[in-house]
């Protein structure tokens, strides 16, 4: 039996299905629209209306896509600054692809930097859990649970022996992250906690790209620094002024080598769906692979 595969994802790809649910939305004809980033989503400024769309890379993304919209209605509604929905925009799904549409945000007044994320965060940290049936109960933040889903989207690009020892890793992970004790309380997190998730607005921060928000361990919100700091190169002043805007190092916390290693993890097969057709991405990939087969701390890594 013939199997119809799904086309690779690509800029080419994405604008296709943007076509096709801003003509279902009733939007105009989006030829002009500029990529502003290709990953889990592709996301475009669509210039008029000020509207920005998101493309799923995955129809396996629709329960998270229609998450991230009610997420981002509550968090709104509980006096966190987030980005918005667009008004009287539902997602629309194309080819199965979930699109979803937000208001385009004012420009920035400068590049948000890691002592701008602090104190979002700890405003997010300090909410209680989201109220009713909507936007539902918040999932456990899946740290590693995607590893299998981006591997597989890298392809034949990728060496089975790669993708087999990060699997095993994700393994060997998996139950240590569930065992891990805190040291703050649980509760609301934004799951991917960088500053190119911030957005400095000329009224201040704003939190992007919900589709991560769960109920879980606030450390994961806090290794994300961390790491970013130890592989990608962000300075030491940069990370102690986002430690002292927050009020505490994860660091400090025993379990900060486990969910720390996770998250390597999890960044690294995060890279495999970018590896088909583009030779750096698969370079870089290999870099993280033997960086963590060799467990040298000391490589540093190349943000895409």
């Amino acid at each position: 039996m013939h199997v119809l595969q799904e086309p690779p994802f690509d800029e080419a790809r994405a604008r296709t299905l943007l076509a096709q649910a801003c003509a279902t939305a009733g939007l105009p004809d989006p030829a002009g629209a500029r990529l502003l980033a290709l990953g889990e989503n592709a996301v475009f400024d669509l210039g008029t209306p000020a509207v920005v769309a998101k493309v799923a890379r995955d129809p396996a993304l629709a329960e998270r896509t229609a998450r991230e919209l009610a997420v981002a209605r509550w968090l709104d509604g509980a006096g966190i600054p987030v980005v918005r929905p667009a008004d009287g925009l539902v997602d629309q799904p194309a080819d199965g692809h979930p699109v979803s549409f937000w208001h385009r945000l004012a420009p920035a007044v400068r590049p948000a930097a890691a002592a701008d994320l602090g104190p979002l965060l700890r405003a997010l940290h300090l909410l209680p859990g989201p109220p009713g049936p909507a936007p539902q109960q918040l999932p456990h933040r899946e740290l590693l649970a995607p590893v299998e889903r981006w591997l597989r989207a890298g392809g034949s690009a990728l060496d089975p022996a790669d993708v087999a020892f990060l699997l095993r890793r994700r393994d060997e992970q998996q139950p240590a992250v569930a065992e891990l004790v805190p040291m703050l309380r649980t509760g609301v997190i934004h799951g991917d906690a960088l500053p190119r998730n911030v957005h400095l607005g000329p009224h201040g921060p704003i939190l992007l790209d919900l589709e991560t928000v769960a109920d879980d361990l606030r450390e994961h919100d806090l290794v994300v620094l961390s790491v970013s700091h130890h592989r990608y190169g962000l300075p030491e002043a940069d990370y102690v002024a986002f430690t002292r805007s927050y009020g505490w190092d994860v660091r400090d916390w025993a379990g900060y080598p486990v969910l720390r290693g996770a998250r390597e993890t999890a960044g690294t097969a995060w890279l495999a769906q970018r590896v088909p057709g583009n030779p750096a991405a698969l370079a870089e990939f290999r870099r993280r692979v033997a960086s963590l087969r060799e467990a040298d701390r000391s490589v540093r890594w190349h943000a895409f």
